[in-house]
């Protein structure tokens, strides 16, 4: 049967879109629209919310319009240091991805209009935002299997106006709107309308900016994705050649440096302005360094991100860690208490470890000097200081456990399986992966 979905706040705004929705709905055979309406729990009115939203839509129902309403409870978190709006938004869209899926439905409908729009843009401007955020809100677009559309980004807020009042709409005006905590409406109060009285077309020129940003917005990610691959780490994916990113131009420089912070999902503007700087000075002195708050590291000429690296901060040796003893019988994922991270045991056809080495128990502990590791067949066993440089683990990312089998090394993260103990080739082999705590 075909649906779709209308985010649905009891507001003025998404009341008229939903309303306008499931009249047009009507004439389609067997369609359905769902009303998603997320519970934040933030207002004392929010229980009152979601009645009102139920009554609206069983009325509507009984006149015949196909509408049924779905709704999610959340929690907001409260803690200092974050921001009240982000949180809610935050929140709010997971809620509403997860019931369009639940429905059986890809395409929400949304109600921004073009004065949210121009909103949107000026306070992306005000907050220094770059091409991205001054983009503003997408009008189509898909996240997590949903398809998100606002088909009245472009309409003006008195065009809502008039179709709730033509058609006598119960909507609800959020109480909070008046509350000057929030940006949007400082915006909304204080500023917009000495903003109108000034320049009277301002709304509709803000929103064509942003309009034409998003226009430009896939050609600079395009490039983006080309400069990753072209000045990406050639043997390490998701590192990046830092000699060759560091003889770009400035602002060459920079979007490459934002789009490498974002494929790993750390960092943003500020981050982009200090590494453009220190990064180069770095390469120029000694050639590594660390940014252990942002998990970033530069080592012979590549920069890395090493989550562990921001979650812990701890230099390899400073903290005792116990030794772990695991009993594998099967692939999975198995916890090394008291290490921070867990072992990945996954079917492979190559470069995998039998079974059987494994059964009998295998042994995490720390590294106590002497251990020796054969990098591949007929290759030398060398020290694990030296096979560390000989491929170019810096000093910082060689703190995880080594597992043994007996007195015998077997793995060593960032160098992979002993070739002494890799299964031949057909043979059955479980691939080993040391996975730090995010």
């Amino acid at each position: 049967m075909p649906a779709l979905a209308v985010a649905y706040s009891c507001g003025r705004d998404s009341t008229a879109l939903l309303h306008a929705t499931a009249r047009a709905a009507a004439d389609v055979a067997g369609m359905r629209v769902f009303a998603l309406h997320v519970h934040h729990g933030l207002s004392p009115q929010a229980d009152a919310w979601l009645a009102h939203a139920q009554a609206t839509c069983d009325q509507w129902a009984e006149s015949g319009l196909p509408v049924s309403l779905l709704s999610r409870r959340v929690s907001v978190p409260l803690d200092a240091g974050l921001s009240l709006e982000a949180e809610a938004r935050r929140a709010r869209h997971t809620a509403l991805s997860d019931m369009a899926r639940e429905a059986g439905v890809d395409l929400l409908l949304l109600a921004h209009h073009r004065r949210d729009q121009a909103e949107t843009f000026l306070l992306q401007a005000l907050r220094g935002g770059g091409v991205a955020g001054l983009a503003a809100m997408p009008k189509d677009d898909w996240r997590d299997g949903v398809r998100w559309v606002r088909p009245w980004l472009d309409m003006p807020r008195e065009a809502v106006e008039d179709y709730v009042a033509l058609h006598g709409l119960p909507f609800i005006d959020d109480d909070s709107n008046g509350d000057r905590r929030f940006a949007r409406n400082r915006l909304r109060l204080d500023v917009w309308p000495a903003l109108l009285a000034a320049f009277p077309d301002a709304e509709v020129a803000l929103a064509q900016s942003a309009a034409r940003l998003a226009d430009a917005l896939p050609a600079l990610r395009a490039w983006q994705a080309d400069a990753l691959q072209r000045w990406g780490g050639e043997a390490e994916p998701g590192a990046l050649n830092a000699v060759a990113w560091s003889a770009l131009p400035d602002g060459e420089r920079r979007q490459v440096l934002l789009a490498w912070l974002g494929q790993h999902g750390a960092g943003g503007a500020s981050w982009v302005e200090r590494l453009s700087h220190e990064v180069p000075r770095a390469l120029a002195g000694q050639g590594s360094a660390r940014w252990p708050e942002l998990g970033v590291s530069l080592y012979r000429g590549v920069l890395r991100r090493s989550p562990e690296g921001a979650a812990h901060g701890v230099a390899e040796g400073l903290v005792p860690r116990p030794e772990v003893v695991l009993s594998i019988d099967r692939p999975g994922d198995w916890p090394v208490p008291g290490w921070r991270g867990c072992l990945r045991v996954e079917e492979v056809a190559q470069g995998g470890v039998a079974p059987q080495h494994l059964q009998g128990g295998l042994q995490a502990r720390a590294r106590s000097g002497g251990e020796g590791f054969q990098m591949g067949p007929g290759r030398p066993v060398r020290d694990l200081k030296r096979q560390f440089q000989s491929v170019g683990v810096p000093a910082w990312a060689r703190s995880a456990p080594l597992f043994f089998a007996g007195q015998s090394l077997v793995f060593v993260p960032g160098l992979g399986v002993d070739a002494r103990f890799q299964a031949p080739p057909g043979a059955p082999q479980w691939g080993l992966r040391w996975l730090p705590d995010a």
